[in-house]
């Protein structure tokens, strides 16, 4: 099947490395305020990549929900297969596509549980539907069907009875402590601005990639 028909061009604007904020961070939390203020859906949808013991990548969508100077968080379960291989293997990449300002963040870095106190806070702003499946659902184990899902689910409502939800141990967050980040702009006929930030010893280095 291809895909001719869907040959896409960008029309984005000149991003150089004047632009650019000394900081990543500075300069991710522009792009993303600028995506918000665009109106574009989910902004803080972001592709999370690691690798199993075998060295196979695996890719998938989780929701951004802090990004400071220490880096950058998301929440799930620590048993599922992204646990697992973040166990194994403490590396992992991010991407964020926002198509209709033709602009990707790729992001690489080391991980780290953020802490206990730090799970527990964000558990108790989540709707108590989506903590109870947080609790009862063995994240990325089969299961026989939807009904036994939705079994497990009420068996935890009942048990719980309105009674404030706990946060469980096997679930929390993460965070990507980032050692590079690249600003990709789309621009006519492929001729993209990339602009990456690696970090050093003495602090962030800037360079342009080829396109």
């Amino acid at each position: 099947m291809a895909f001719e028909d869907l040959r896409q061009d960008y029309e984005g604007a000149p991003f150089q490395m004047a632009d650019c904020a000394p900081d990543p961070v500075v300069q991710f939390e522009s792009w993303m305020a600028q995506a918000v203020g665009a109106g574009i859906e989910m902004t803080n949808a972001m592709t999370l990549a690691t690798v199993d013991d075998d060295g196979a990548p695996h890719a998938r969508i989780v929701l951004l929900k802090d990004a400071d100077a220490r880096g950058f968080v998301f929440f799930t379960n620590y048993e599922s297969h992204k646990g697992n291989e973040l166990a194994a293997c403490n590396k992992a990449s991010l991407l964020f596509w926002w198509h209709a300002m033709a602009r990707q963040v790729r992001i690489e870095g080391m991980v780290e549980k953020v802490s206990s106190e730090e799970s527990d806070a964000y558990f108790r702003t989540r709707p108590r539907e989506s903590n109870l499946a947080a609790i009862a659902s063995p994240q990325s184990q089969p299961i026989e069907n939807r009904k036994a899902l939705e079994a497990l689910i009420s068996d935890v409502r009942q048990a719980s009875d309105g009674e404030e939800l706990q946060r469980p141990a096997h679930w929390g967050g993460y965070r990507v402590k980032p050692t590079k980040l690249e600003f990709w702009q789309g621009r006519p006929d492929r001729s993209h601005d990339r602009i990456q930030y690696t970090l050093a010893d003495d602090g962030w280095s800037l360079s342009r990639l080829c396109p």
